[in-house]
């Protein structure tokens, strides 16, 4: 059966958003998500309520099913949350050479004091949001930077610094999933090959597909606090993924975003 629900756009609200906000993020960092002070992190999305979007579906006092926002690296580099994701992502990226190279530049102890900033993308949703949310949440976020920039707010950025989450399949997972999937399921048949050449790593969010295409750099990584996983563990082995994309990039990416996800009028 279908539902029909109607989502509402609104700016994240400190009064009625902290826990609902918190508890997106610990899904998003998972079973790392005690390593960044996710109080203060959540702290800052919200203090920034002019930058950043949240969705609801019971007006603007209900709790948000989703969330966009970007966050100045380089502004809020001693606060205790961003440090901590800062030492995170370069840790995580010193198994890619050229990527860890890039963020040292950029994010690094030298860096982090440069003219060149960093916008850190943070976007979870409930596991049932549809990806049609995702394009004008990122409209929204491209508008209220300019609109930013105009008003002189640290908002011009060189780069943006996405984090996202996956799962991984064995092949024998993956064709099991497939043998599972409804017939009329087409969609969710092609997405599942275990003959992927990824080593059957999935993202969580569509729309990485198209963030990695105008990435520079991309990276999947193990979170830290993981624990060992047998046949017998019940659940899904996840992990994260670093994309590192050019500022120039982000118009593109949301034209492309926009083509894919907006549903015809």
């Amino acid at each position: 059966s279908l539902v029909d629900v109607d989502f509402e756009f609104f700016d994240p609200n400190p009064k009625v958003d902290y826990h609902a906000l918190k508890r997106l993020l610990v899904q998003l960092f998972q079973a790392d998500a005690e390593l960044f002070h996710l109080e203060d992190l959540t702290a800052v999305i919200l203090g920034q309520p002019l930058v950043g979007t949240t969705v609801k579906t019971d007006g603007l006092e209900s709790d948000p099913y989703a969330f966009l926002t970007v966050l100045n690296m380089h502004v809020h580099k001693n606060h205790p949350s961003i440090k901590s994701l800062t030492a995170y992502v370069l840790l995580k990226s010193a198994s890619s050479m050229p990527l860890h190279s890039t963020l040292q530049s950029l994010i690094g102890s030298a860096g982090i004091s440069g003219s060149s900033h960093v916008g850190l993308v943070l976007s979870e949703r409930l596991i049932n949001m549809p990806v049609q949310v995702v394009p004008p949440m990122y409209r929204m976020l491209a508008d209220e930077i300019k609109w930013a920039i105009d008003d002189n707010e640290p908002y011009r950025f060189d780069h943006y610094l996405f984090i996202s989450r996956t799962y991984k399949l064995s092949a024998e997972e993956a064709a099991e999933l497939i043998a599972s999937a409804p017939r009329s399921s087409k969609r969710q048949r092609n997405a599942i090959d275990p003959m992927r050449s990824d080593g059957g790593v999935y993202s969580f969010h569509p729309e990485d597909e198209f963030i990695q295409k105008f990435a520079s750099h991309t990276l999947d990584f193990s979170f830290s606090n993981a624990q060992p996983r047998d046949k017998e563990s019940f659940g899904l082995e996840t992990g994260g993924r670093i994309m590192l994309v050019p500022a120039s990039n982000l118009p593109p990416l949301i034209a492309a975003l926009n083509e894919a996800y907006t549903p015809p009028s």
